[in-house]
């Protein structure tokens, strides 16, 4: 028990946020199982496949070897910005100076940490897309951000409204900062368009506001030419983009993630950097510029045809749902419209949860304009798929 007569306290910021839904329902997922209730997990976006075996080649190599232990430098070794410098030279055609314009990072998760710590001071102004990923907003809460929340509609593709944008700048009560960006788009499935980049550029530029864009979903899926924020001239002056090898490279765990911009901003961030972590595992980084030399027929099969039979069952279970969904999205999960006939997503998903035992994700956990849609990651196997569709099928038609 804890002795209250110490008055010891949380910080007044943790009552700006909560813990991390996932976080939560995992919980209770945990203990459906320990009752033996075999829960069906289809909600988070954790690759469950491995690496290629070159990368893991590498990784046991280089680990064997007694000199490779001690600390590494927080910019990343030669080795790794080369790779990832090389990475976006080969699929995106952008070219990227490995020494000054690239950071590696410990995962996005940890990049938008930075980022907000290295450009905005309290009470200025993040602008969020609505829905999206939750940690954008979280951390700009807990860092004591004003959050503006920015449209994306299912009428308008998921992409941007720019007239929206234009007028909440003109009534800003507090300097603009960021704007932060996800395309190919999470949780929507909405693919990367090359006028909406442009467009996000043109108004970072115009507005002197940093542009951030998420693009960690580019590879799945999409059998489309592969788009960069970077690609559109001028962009390194006002945008920085992330990438993952989490899902591209079936590497979640790994925590490898790169940001990408010009070289003062770089500076910029290794000043928060430098003060929070240390430098990745040696032969960690090793094995991840390995990784980034994965030939094409290893994207093919892992990326696009592992993932196109899950989805092809992932639109069967939305179906039997009775939900509404977009066929040509990309990435690793299914987003759909849930019937009208529902008072809200939970009724939907807590039915399914409890009576089919099957875990899916909720819409609102990324936005009030997620309120009516729910989520279905493709990180399962086959047979899981079809074993979450007899028990669907046999709760909601009985």
């Amino acid at each position: 028990m804890m002795n209250c007569e110490l008055n010891i306290r949380p910080a007044e910021r943790l009552s700006s946020v909560q813990e991390y839904y996932f976080s939560r329902k995992l919980k209770e997922v945990a203990k459906m199982n320990a009752e033996g209730k075999d829960v069906i997990s289809l909600a988070i976006g954790s690759p469950d496949m491995p690496p290629s075996e070159a990368t893991i080649e590498v990784l046991c190599r280089e680990a064997r070897k007694a000199d490779t232990h001690g600390y590494q430098p927080t910019v990343g070794t030669p080795e790794l910005r080369q790779a990832m410098a090389g990475f976006y030279k080969r699929w995106y055609n952008v070219d990227l100076d490995p020494a000054t314009e690239i950071q590696p990072l410990i995962g996005s998760k940890e990049g938008i940490l930075h980022v907000t710590l290295s450009f905005v001071n309290p009470g200025d102004t993040v602008l969020v897309p609505n829905p999206g990923y939750p940690t954008y907003t979280a951390l700009s809460r807990l860092l004591g951000a004003n959050i503006v929340n920015y449209d994306l509609k299912e009428d308008n593709g998921w992409q941007p409204d720019f007239d929206q944008l234009e007028n909440i700048v003109s009534h800003k009560s507090s300097d603009c900062k960021i704007l932060w960006t996800n395309y190919p788009n999470m949780p929507t499935g909405a693919n990367a368009l090359r006028e909406t980049y442009e467009r996000l550029v043109d108004f970072g530029r115009r507005h002197g506001i940093l542009i951030v864009n998420d693009n960690p979903y580019s590879f799945i899926l999409n059998d489309k030419q592969k788009l960069s924020l970077l690609q559109v001239p001028g962009a390194k002056d006002c945008c920085i983009e992330f990438n993952s090898m989490s899902k591209s490279h079936n590497m979640p765990g790994w925590r490898v993630g790169m940001l990408a911009t010009n070289a003062e901003f770089i500076r910029w961030i290794l000043k928060v950097k430098t003060n929070i972590d240390s430098g990745t595992f040696r032969p960690l980084q090793l094995a991840a510029a390995q990784a980034y030399q994965n030939t094409e027929e290893w994207h093919q099969q892992a990326n696009f045809e592992t993932y196109a039979r899950r989805r092809r069952m992932a639109e069967d279970i939305m179906t039997t749902l009775g939900c509404t969904f977009d066929p040509t999205q990309v990435g690793m999960f299914l987003w759909g419209r849930i019937p009208d006939h529902y008072a809200d997503v939970e009724q939907l998903t807590e039915r399914v949860l409890h009576e089919a035992r099957v875990f899916i994700t909720p819409g609102f956990i990324f936005g009030s304009n997620g309120q009516r849609y729910i989520r279905i990651s493709l990180c399962a196997k086959e047979e899981q798929f079809q074993e979450a569709l007899r028990r669907i099928l046999q709760s909601f038609n009985s």
